[in-house]
């Protein structure tokens, strides 16, 4: 656990870093897209505060210097910069929060409940996540991805201060090449820290920020709470419940995605050409750069919508949105793909050739599971009753086809005759998310005729469905607001069916339930407040620091409880890996080889242990495991390691430990640490004698 002193720094430093770049966001928000009002002007800053974050924190890492001092001067320096140099435009009509167009007297009563009904179903949304990030909190992280890659990607920035290297884990999905702004920001954590604190938590701020960038989208058509309601409902679906307390990126990039949209909306929304203005569309193409750089699956889908925003433009203006719209998506994601260009020739180099043409690419298979998509499964009935049936009520529930029917509807919905430009555009590119979840290659991945994966794959999904539910209630059909109130009411039905979950009454559910309700609330209705967000107040300025010191005083308890918990008693994974990862907690500062594919515990509980997967390195950025005792032991000699820990993923074959245990144990001076089917650790010499390998017979 960190002591107070330790706690208090990293707090500060936390609180620096976020105030600088809210501050440097603030002001880049109201200088590029003083038009947007309200909920809006929120989600613009977020976007750019978050931009901010990233971009420091890997233009510092290209020349390896992602650490502690260094990124907190340049984020404060960067902010404050910002803030105290950037000109703000004088203030005009179009840059006040203009009243919803059902706010009229007549409307008031209905306006006023489905505001207390979206509140509401909102919040019992956050408070049901919040359920995920408690239990996280007393064990720790245990989720597969982000023991496998979210974690260790996250540690690794903090500990070699380099954002441009590959960072080489288990072979499986070439998953080093994938874009990383979501673990990025865990790793901005993990560096002031010192400690994993915030992963459990950053992905209840992108839940919150969904519904939040729903409500924008909706409330310049006076919609803004049934979009909160719906895209609640998404979320409280049992395939986004894994999101909870991991580090999971797909509410992220879910995020980023609601963001732009609700930028261009709002931007739009009060002009009479319905043209956005280039302010908006650099801010809304950063915020689709953004998302695919945290999720590769949304790649096509922010180049579809930075085409929407060039279409958007004026025709003589076409030339003018592409150099502002290009370039603020590469900033937004392009520094994962550059990363990749460099190293491997590709920059998505999952992608072997385009039609004829042969790309640059590891020469080795993905590996993992065997890739299939949900279009080749399509038409096959035994497939969707065995398998994408049963995955469809277990991801979305029970009324799984009415939820789809939201989702997709309130796109096609979007698309028609009387929907204005920017709602067509944005339909559009909803349904080209369906149509990369389609074809995806991870979709319904297993054996053939036996899609393993699909339920899982349904998070690929869930962004085009956060967006129709959002979308719905602007298309002409549902804009009467009869037909807007029978749709929340629906979605009010439809929230017990959502989660298989539902029912879980923990220890303190209904203390978290009415926490989450209350804050949630509280800061829907900041938003929705007539007006921008000025930091500066005074008032704003009493209730940040009163809310600061609560929040201190208390994550200091939870810090100290967490730390302590935290893979103490791991019981996630088979029970041999548990046991290494138990052993793992109290070892500092080590060297550690590792044959398994979850490799995060291992770390340690202060992060500081260099964990590595044993493998070797090919052309074009290629890593595999080594397939014989001589390579093995020539890996461990060039690693330099204190310990290895070898072991399979699960117990499978007629042996219970994998042929690296008789490799590693046939070496002198090994010594066994421990050993529990199917794994053993192992504490290396100095030297290790290949020649060993000799007596051994291969399997």
């Amino acid at each position: 656990m960190l002591g107070a002193s330790s706690y208090l720094l990293g707090t500060l430093e936390v609180a620096a870093v976020v105030s600088a770049a809210l501050l440097g966001g603030s002001r880049l928000a109201r200088r590029l897209a003083p038009e947007l009002g309200g909920v809006a002007a929120w989600v613009g800053t977020a976007v750019l505060s978050v931009a901010l974050l990233l971009v420091v924190a890997e233009g510092l890492g290209l020349v390896g210097l992602f650490e502690e001092a260094p990124y907190v001067v340049a984020v404060v320096m960067v902010g404050a910069g910002l803030r105290l140099r950037l000109p703000v435009p004088e203030p005009a009509a179009g840059d006040r929060a203009e009243p919803e167009p059902d706010s009229d007297p007549a409307n008031t009563r209905a306006l006023a409940g489905m505001r207390l009904a979206g509140i509401a179903l909102a919040a019992i949304a956050v408070a049901h996540f919040t359920i995920g990030v408690r239990l996280r909190l007393s064990t720790g992280m245990t989720g597969f991805d982000s023991t496998w890659y979210h974690g260790p990607f996250a540690a690794g920035f903090a500990q070699d201060g380099r954002t441009f290297d590959l960072h080489l884990i288990a072979p499986q999905f070439l998953a080093w090449f994938y874009p990383q702004n979501s673990e990025l920001l865990h790793g901005v954590g993990d560096l002031l820290y010192g400690r994993d604190l915030l992963s459990p938590l950053l992905n209840l701020g992108w839940f919150a920020g969904c519904i939040g960038a729903a409500w924008a989208i909706g409330r310049p058509y006076g919609a803004g709470p049934v979009s909160a309601a719906g895209a609640a409902l998404v979320l409280d679906t049992g395939v986004l419940a894994d999101q909870a307390g991991e580090a999971r990126n797909d509410l992220a990039a879910a995020f980023f995605l609601l963001a732009a949209i609700a930028i261009l909306v709002s931007a739009v929304s009060g002009r009479e050409d319905r043209r956005p203005p280039s302010g908006a569309l650099a801010v809304c193409a950063l915020a689709a750069g953004l998302a695919a750089g945290t999720k590769v699956n949304l790649l096509p889908v922010a180049g579809a919508l930075v085409l929407s925003l060039i279409w958007l433009a004026a025709p003589s203006r076409r030339a003018h949105a592409a150099a502002v719209t290009v370039p603020a998506a590469l900033i937004g994601g392009g520094f994962w793909y550059l990363r990749n260009l460099v190293h491997a020739g590709n920059p998505v180099p999952q992608i072997r050739s385009v039609g004829p043409i042969d790309l640059p690419a590891p020469s080795q298979t993905l590996g993992g599971r065997e890739g299939h998509s949900v279009l080749s499964y399509l038409t096959d009935g035994s497939v969707f009753s065995d398998w994408s049936g049963p995955g469809l009520h277990g991801g979305l529930g029970l009324l799984w086809p009415a939820l789809l029917l939201l989702g997709i509807g309130g796109l096609v919905l979007c698309l028609g005759r009387g929907s204005q430009p920017a709602l067509r555009a944005a339909g559009l590119v909803g349904l080209v998310a369906i149509a990369t979840w389609l074809v995806a290659p991870t979709s319904a991945s297993g054996p053939d005729g036996m899609p393993r994966g699909f339920e899982s794959g349904l998070r690929y999904l869930a962004p085009a469905l956060l967006l129709g539910a959002a979308l719905a209630p602007l298309s002409p059909l549902l804009r009467e607001p009869r037909r807007r109130i029978a749709l929340l009411a629906v979605i009010a039905f439809a929230f017990p069916f959502a989660d298989r979950s539902v029912g879980d009454w923990s220890s303190g559910y209904l203390a978290t339930a009415l926490a989450a309700g209350v804050l949630f609330a509280a800061a829907v209705l900041a938003a929705t407040w007539p007006g921008r967000p000025r930091i500066s107040t005074r008032a704003g300025i009493a209730a940040a620091a009163v809310f600061a010191l609560l929040l201190v005083a208390g994550g200091y308890r939870v810090q100290r409880t967490y730390l302590e918990n935290r893979y103490a008693d791991p019981q996630f994974t088979i029970a041999g890996l548990d046991a290494a990862f138990k052993w793992a907690q109290p070892i500092s500062g080590k060297r550690i080889a590792t044959s398994t594919t979850r490799t995060y515990p291992l770390l340690g509980r202060d992060l500081s242990n260099h964990v590595q997967f044993v493998g070797v390195e090919q052309p074009h950025g290629g890593f595999v495991a080594p397939e014989d005792c001589r390579t093995w032991i020539d890996a461990l000699s060039a690693g330099d390691y204190d310990y290895v820990v070898a072991s399979r993923d699960r117990i499978t074959g007629k042996t219970p430990f994998p042929p690296e245990v008789g490799w590693t144990a046939a070496q002198p001076g090994v010594r066994a640490v421990l050993k529990r089917a199917p794994t053993a650790v192992f504490a290396l010499p100095n030297r290790l004698d290949r020649s060993r390998c000799r007596r051994i017979r291969e399997p």
